[in-house]
């Protein structure tokens, strides 16, 4: 047997050796929080800060402008949280640039990876927080679907839901009551929502999104979240007001 030979021999006995199923069991789970702060900046590494200088220079060219100003640190949190409450908001805001009226905006707590820190917001601040590709699309339920909806909400202990939504559920995830700008929901009914094209997909535990008609998904990228949230900071910027929001009892554990 040649050389070649005794390679790919060798070969296929590695294959075969990694292949082989393993049972492996998991013992524990560990992990540490390492802060990063200024105290890594005391003593920089002139080399590598000139090395990364016109990198750094485009990405804050990009990420640094401002386009508002938000009134207080914000983070998203189950059953209600302030910037869940916002984004949820925004969603319904931004409908009168599609000719679009909602009564609900749904936007799930799962989409929200970062906080907002009270001051001066940038674009980079916005994109930590809806960093993924999702668009703004509307749908129609009808009020026994709306009622499908709470009930799945309620069962995951909270989404970002409207001003406006009234959903009482207790510890365990079942639903109680729910209600819409003060009115009890009509089974029979029309609701227009604003929401976002994933949660129509019927992820994120609220299947019923996907049973919604009379769809407007727009497509462009400037339909994003992310962009969204920008016109809405620049649009109170632009009048002079931070932008705010705070817990009110939209969605209550009993």
């Amino acid at each position: 047997m040649d050389k070649r030979h005794i390679f790919y021999a060798s070969l296929a006995s590695l294959l075969l050796v990694s292949c082989a199923p393993k049972q492996f069991q998991l013992t524990g789970i560990e992990r540490t929080r390492v802060i990063v702060d200024s105290r890594y900046d005391q003593n920089p590494d002139e080399a590598a800060v000139k090395f990364l200088e016109p990198y750094k220079h485009v990405n804050d060219s990009i990420m640094g402008p401002i386009v508002g100003t938000v009134a207080r640190n914000m983070h998203a949190a189950r059953p209600e949280s302030d910037l869940s409450n916002l984004l949820a908001d925004i969603l319904v805001w931004s409908g009168k640039d599609y000719g679009e009226d909602p009564v609900l905006g749904i936007y799930n707590m799962g989409g929200i990876r970062a906080d907002l820190t009270k001051g001066k917001v940038t674009y980079g601040d916005v994109l930590d927080v809806a960093p993924f590709e999702n668009k703004i699309c509307f749908i129609t339920l009808t009020g026994e679907q709306v009622l499908t909806l709470y009930a799945q909400i309620a069962h995951r202990g909270g989404e970002g839901v409207s001003h406006g939504v009234e959903i009482v559920a207790t510890e365990d995830g079942k639903l109680l009551s729910g209600k819409l700008h003060g009115k009890e929901i009509d089974p029979k009914a029309d609701y227009r929502i604003a929401t976002i094209n994933y949660l129509i997909e019927g992820n994120d535990g609220m299947p019923v999104l996907k049973e919604g008609r009379d769809i407007i998904a727009p497509e462009a990228k400037s339909n994003n979240t992310r962009f969204l949230i920008m016109n809405y900071f620049k649009d109170h910027e632009a009048r002079g007001v931070e932008v705010d929001s705070k817990v009110e009892g939209r969605i209550k554990i009993q």
